[in-house]
């Protein structure tokens, strides 16, 4: 992709617990534009054959089968601890040339983990082909994350096409990346959400017809409109009319909150999984479980003093490590984290997310997953029992032990009355641009 592609900042976290911003950005960040869980029972990895192999359109994507790797989630039986689940997502993923992407994927791949990739739409999109994207309340051809060329094209469709035969999950983070009060995404109608999704879908599915001088390589291996379930929105801001456009095109979650370290529940027939409110060892705050917000806390640039990289890094790491323990010890809520493919301060939050995966991924029942296989985990749970998870505090173990807390009552028999989760919503915090 360009170099002069420019990312968006984030607005700041109005909170006294949060002293930071929410979302994702930084226009100093370098070059622009961008270049099974461990203890979760998998199915055995294998190819589809070839006669499942069904192009889509124009052979931008195709249906070959059912997505390898991912084991049919189980419902917990009485009185069973519930595994301890962590997410690592990524904003706007793309493959540039930093090779974070691939980089991580490999990641993944060592530590028995699988992911969440948030594709911006315009990522496969060629500059001279930008005035087919019509944003909501701008011109045509206007996009704050810029654009990209037939190489970064290329090599992005590799990496989604990699990413999702090993069990990971593309998600969207959308196309334009528009923030704050003018045009901002916080101000855009239910239909105006509808038209950004779907335009973020027609880039994924036509990028072949789009960057012609690509046709001859292979198809991205799945149908876009089946496995776009999920996504994160710009700064994290639009969230309610974006969940009432998705609910209607068959989403399932939403990753655009914020909250605490408990179980989630949900919010206009949607997953409610947001970013959580996490430690900053040596603050007398939290802040979210992001890294742009512990640079937002620690230099406020992504140029920061290098002789405070390190300790940057490590503070971002050991914070996302004692959110990860009071949740392991106790409440064993999902822990979810979201990251950029970016080396800002010098790469030192790449690191302290690899530090984490490597720590994390590797305890027994820690499944690393993506959202789609946590919400699939969810809804094969008996909702009484989500519901008693929900009343559980951060970092708050059940009185007596797991056993006796989950066999308070037996589970409902489907069909027989029982009624649903009421969908409590963790706390939350505001945002601003």
């Amino acid at each position: 992709m360009k170099a002069a592609t420019k990312r968006i900042a984030m607005g700041v976290m109005a909170t006294t617990l949060v002293a930071g911003l929410a979302g994702c950005g930084g226009s100093d960040a370098g070059s622009g534009g961008k270049e099974g869980a461990h203890g979760a029972k998998k199915a055995a990895p294998a190819a589809a054959p070839k006669s499942a192999v069904r192009l889509i359109g124009d052979g931008s994507t195709a249906y070959t089968g059912l997505q390898p790797g991912i084991a049919e989630p189980q419902r917990l039986a009485r009185g069973q601890r519930p595994p301890q689940f962590v997410v690592f997502s990524w904003d706007g993923a793309g493959e540039d040339s930093q090779k974070l992407f691939s980089h991580f994927r490999k990641v993944a791949k060592k530590y028995d983990a699988t992911m969440t990739y948030f594709l911006s739409g315009v990522y496969l999109l060629p500059e001279e082909k930008r005035d087919l994207y019509r944003p909501p309340q701008h011109s045509a051809g206007r996009s704050d994350i810029g654009f990209n060329d037939a190489r970064g094209i290329q090599d992005t469709v590799r990496e989604l096409r990699g990413a999702w035969q090993e069990g990971n999950e593309i998600g969207t983070h959308f196309n334009g990346h528009f923030c704050g009060k003018d045009g901002g995404v916080g101000t855009w109608s239910v239909d105006e959400w509808k038209s950004e999704i779907a335009q973020a879908k027609s880039f994924v599915k036509n990028w072949k017809t789009n960057a012609p001088s690509l046709k001859a390589l292979p198809p991205l291996p799945f149908d876009y409109d089946k496995e776009l379930v999920g996504a994160r929105t710009p700064c994290l801001e639009g969230q309610k009319n974006m969940m009432r456009a998705a609910k209607t095109l068959g989403f399932r979650y939403d990753t655009s909150g914020v909250g605490n370290q408990v179980w989630p529940g949900k919010k206009e027939g949607l997953w409610d999984l947001p970013l959580q409110l996490v430690p900053m060892p040596g603050r007398a705050f939290e802040t979210l479980s992001m890294d742009y917000n512990f640079l937002v806390n620690q230099s406020g640039t992504t140029q920061g003093d290098p002789g405070k990289h390190d300790y940057w890094g490590n503070q971002m790491r050991d914070g996302l490590l004692q959110a990860f323990d009071r949740a392991y010890q106790g409440n064993r809520a999902p822990l979810i984290i979201g990251n950029h493919f970016e080396s800002w301060n010098g790469g030192t939050y790449m690191r302290a997310v690899e530090e984490t995966v490597a720590k994390v991924c590797t305890q027994r029942d820690v499944r690393c997953v993506s959202f789609r296989q946590l919400a699939d985990w969810l809804d094969a749970q008996d909702p009484a029992v989500l519901e008693r998870l929900r009343n559980l505090k951060v970092g708050e173990a059940p009185k007596g032990g797991w056993p006796a807390f989950l066999t308070a009552a037996p589970a409902p028999v489907p069909g027989k009355g029982a009624a649903p989760a009421k969908g409590a919503a963790p706390a939350r915090a505001e945002t601003k641009g």
